[in-house]
C-alpha cells in the first residue's frame, strides 16, 4: 500500500528538538567530522534509534530545492526602495527572479509575489527567506509554492 506523501514548510522554531538534532546529526555525518551513526547521535544527543526513526523525514528546506522554483508572497509598506531592496536581497543570494506581481498599495501596504528559481550557486534558501522576512518594511511573508 502507498503512503501517501505531504510536505509542510514550518520555521525553525516550531519544529522539536529531537527534530533538529536529526538534522545536525545527518550534517555531522555528510561533513566526514564523524564516521558512525553512533558517534553522531552521541554528539548531538540523541539516540541512534531517534536518529533511524526520522532520518528520512526531516531535512534542512534548501537540501532539495536546487534547481527548483519557490513562490513567496510579501506584505510591505508601500515605500520608495523597497521592492528594489528585496529584488537586491534575492540577487545576493545569486537566486533567479522569474516573476514579479506587485498589487496596488490600499491605505500604505503592498502586496508583492516573487517566484524565484534557485541556481547552483543560490545560497542557504532559507537565509535567502529569513532575510526577505527580516528586510526593514516587510511586515508578512508566506511561502506559497515550491517546486
Amino acid at each position: 500500500m502507498r503512503e501517501d506523501i505531504n510536505y509542510y514548510v514550518v520555521k525553525k522554531k516550531a519544529v522539536p528538538e529531537v527534530l533538529l538534532k536529526v538534522v545536525e546529526a545527518k550534517r555531522l555525518l555528510d561533513s566526514g567530522k564523524v564516521m558512525t551513526v553512533q558517534e553522531a547521535a552521541d554528539q548531538v544527543g540523541i539516540s541512534r534509534s531517534s536518529f533511524y526513526k526520522y532520518k528520512e523525514d526531516i531535512f534542512p528546506f534548501h537540501d532539495h530545492s536546487r534547481g527548483r522554483t519557490f513562490t513567496v508572497m510579501i506584505q510591505l509598506e508601500d515605500e520608495p526602495g523597497l521592492l528594489s531592496a528585496l529584488l537586491n536581497c534575492v540577487a545576493e543570494y545569486q537566486a533567479n527572479i522569474l516573476t514579479i506581481h506587485q498589487a496596488i498599495p490600499v491605505n500604505g501596504m503592498a502586496s508583492v509575489t516573487l517566484s524565484i528559481e534557485n541556481t547552483n550557486t543560490t545560497g542557504d534558501v532559507s537565509e535567502l527567506i529569513d532575510a526577505l522576512e527580516k528586510t526593514q518594511g516587510v511586515h508578512y511573508l508566506k511561502i506559497l509554492s515550491r517546486e
